[in-house]
């Protein structure tokens, strides 16, 4: 009976944190994160972003609610973010070759995971919503040198070059 009451102790403080550690992390750093990723020196696993072939599909009705959006567009063979209602392109054209084609039928799905609220008016795979908390990055040594097969639309942070880095199929590309 301790074990349930325990069980159910830890789900609630889950749920109302709304904090999530991925990859092995048993914690998450800080108080104001949402989600947070393996941070080992070691770590060579960045996010993958969905590579989306029709752009527009992947835009929710608002277009408020759509900044902040990160995909692969296979159209362009860029790394985009949806940022001031447009879109911005994170990358140059990449190399698409190695993008595996999604053959799952989700089209009766509109909503991927929510991580800090019931709801959501944004479209994703993967929504993060909170007004204080923020997303920790894979953070990753190097990565062009580093990561040995990376996937087109990979985001991470580099914690040499201290920055943001996506790869779009051919090269890496680094936001500061």
């Amino acid at each position: 009976m301790k074990k349930i009451i325990f069980a159910i102790g830890i789900t609630a403080c889950a749920y109302f944190s709304a904090q999530v550690s991925i990859g092995g992390k048993q914690s998450v750093e800080g108080t104001h994160t949402i989600l947070d990723f393996n941070s080992t020196a070691s770590n060579t696993n960045g996010i993958i972003l969905p590579a989306v072939t029709d752009i527009s599909n992947a835009l929710a009705i608002s277009p408020v609610n759509n900044n902040g959006t990160f995909l692969y567009d296979k159209g362009a063979g860029k790394v985009r973010m949806y940022e001031n209602n447009t879109w911005v392109d994170l990358t140059d054209v990449g190399d698409q070759s190695s993008v595996i084609p999604n053959l799952s039928d989700d089209s009766s799905q509109n909503q991927g995971v929510i991580i800090g609220s019931e709801t959501s008016d944004a479209k994703g795979v993967l929504v993060l919503e909170s007004s204080d908390k923020a997303l920790i990055l894979p953070r990753i040594s190097s990565p062009h040198l580093t990561v040995k097969s990376p996937y087109p639309g990979m985001l991470c942070y580099d914690t040499v070059g201290l920055a943001l880095a996506i790869f779009d199929g051919k090269v890496w590309s680094y936001w500061k």
